[in-house]
């Protein structure tokens, strides 16, 4: 009788291990969510420079007491010009939202928000990046969620559509105004 060799039994249990491995994930609950570091935590510093003369806003506002919006922007970015509608609605609900404008430049900064209305209740640029690396982006636009105290409540990448004001934005927001 033949003998089988130990190392015919390796591919067998690697692709029983790679089959495990896809299984798994596939039981995710939402595959496209990126998760985030910051959830639960305290917001990571606000380091912006004025844009123009609008309004500047610190990490004092994060902790006011009242849940709000930080909303990470662009003139270049065609998915923020997508969002801004929702951002306005928002805005004229009584949301504060605070925005930063993410490695632009200020004058098309200004135009962006001259021609389509300004949603924000103060901004900032962060020209260098370095703010949006503290905060764990991938890109813009990106919207976190602060509770009263200065904790991150949600992180959402990608533009804020009507579907994800309904099934994040507002049960998050929700969740902060009754911590």
């Amino acid at each position: 009788m033949a003998r089988i060799s130990p190392l015919m039994a390796l591919p067998p249990a690697i692709f029983a291990g790679l089959a495990l491995m896809f299984v798994l994930g596939m039981q995710r609950e939402d595959p496209d969510a990126l998760p985030s570091t910051l959830e639960g935590r305290d917001a990571p510093a606000v380091v912006v420079t004025p844009l123009a003369d609008l309004p500047v806003f610190s990490d004092a506002d994060l902790r006011d007491g009242k849940v709000k919006l930080v909303n990470f922007w662009a003139s270049w970015c065609a998915p923020c010009r997508a969002e801004h509608p929702n951002l306005t609605k928002l805005a004229g609900e009584g949301v504060t939202i605070y925005g930063v404008n993410y490695k632009d430049r200020p004058q098309a900064a200004l135009k962006f928000l001259a021609d389509l209305g300004n949603p924000f209740a103060a901004t900032g640029a962060d020209e260098s990046g370095r703010m949006g690396i503290d905060w764990g982006l991938y890109g813009v636009p990106e919207t976190f969620v602060i509770d009263g105290e200065g904790k991150v409540i949600l992180r959402f990448a990608g533009p804020i559509t009507e579907r994800v004001l309904a099934s994040d934005i507002r049960p998050a927001m929700e969740k902060a105004a009754a911590k």
